[in-house]
């Protein structure tokens, strides 16, 4: 099998079924790749974010005033907050969204189609201008 890029309106993604017949159908599945590209990136800054996100979040939820100072002085310090299961499920839930979607993508660039594969990019692109700078300085 010969590993090299072509064009074709009409490759099949992720499965027989969703194999585009008109140049329109080929049009809306890299729209698709694009926005799923986006959300990827979109994810990723969240990622990065969410040990900050979550303390804010904590704090409209009703938790003790002591938990709340430990995930600030833990932030401040650089220190490990203690262990929370919510915090967990939330992260783990997370990471598996991102693992999912990051196969979903890599599998429409295993296909070779040209086409396919710049939309991955495009998406990743305008997904990093918009979402970019959430990421909390860190390269994921």
């Amino acid at each position: 099998m010969a590993m090299v890029f072509f064009t074709s309106s009409s490759t099949p993604l992720y499965s027989s079924a969703w194999t585009p017949q008109t140049v329109g159908q080929y049009a809306g599945t890299c729209i698709f790749l694009i926005v799923l590209s986006m959300s990827f990136r979109a994810l990723v800054a969240v990622r990065c974010s969410f040990s900050l996100l979550w303390i804010r979040y904590s704090r409209y939820k009703d938790i003790p005033i002591l938990y709340r100072e430990m995930d600030e002085l833990a932030l401040k310090n650089g220190a490990r907050r203690p262990w929370n299961v919510n915090e967990a499920l939330a992260r783990a839930i997370l990471d598996t969204t991102l693992a999912g979607v990051g196969y979903l993508l890599m599998i429409a660039v295993m296909t070779m189609n040209l086409g396919y594969f710049l939309s991955v990019l495009g998406g990743a692109f305008v997904g990093s201008l918009i979402w970019g700078g959430w990421t909390g300085g860190t390269s994921q």
